[in-house]
């Protein structure tokens, strides 16, 4: 059973409770490790804007806002042999972890790595319950 390194929780300081619930439940039930990254949790419009300027995010911050300014959404990477790994498969097995523990809490979300434009493999977005 994994669970979230001290960095990693404060990461997720400002995301909706129901995503952090979530995360929590999936850590315990992942076969895979995994942590939230520098950016992974809320960010403020100024952190937006950079990530947009650097190419690490599709949202501007004030023309295309991203879930992650409104605590709506996560991103995480998997941790592996000591590592934080970016591997599509690591990430697919994090991403199942976090579907099972919203199915269990009776939550939607929604993975970035099924979106059709833009596949964003380390990143879920909070839609709701059920």
């Amino acid at each position: 059973m994994f669970s979230f390194s001290d960095k990693s929780k404060q990461r997720m300081s400002g995301v909706r409770k129901e995503l952090r619930d979530i995360a929590d439940l999936a850590i315990q039930i992942s076969i895979i490790d995994f942590g939230i990254p520098e950016y992974g949790g809320r960010r403020f419009l100024e952190e937006q804007e950079r990530l947009f300027k650097a190419g690490l995010s599709k949202a501007d911050g004030i023309n295309n806002r991203s879930e992650h300014q409104s605590g709506n959404a996560l991103d995480f990477y998997a941790y592996v042999d000591g590592k934080a790994s970016w591997d599509e498969g690591h990430l697919a097995l994090v991403a199942c972890a976090f579907y099972e523990a919203a199915a269990r809490l009776g939550y939607l979300i929604q993975w970035g790595g099924l979106w059709k434009s833009f596949k964003d493999m380390p990143h879920v977005t909070f839609k709701g319950e059920y």
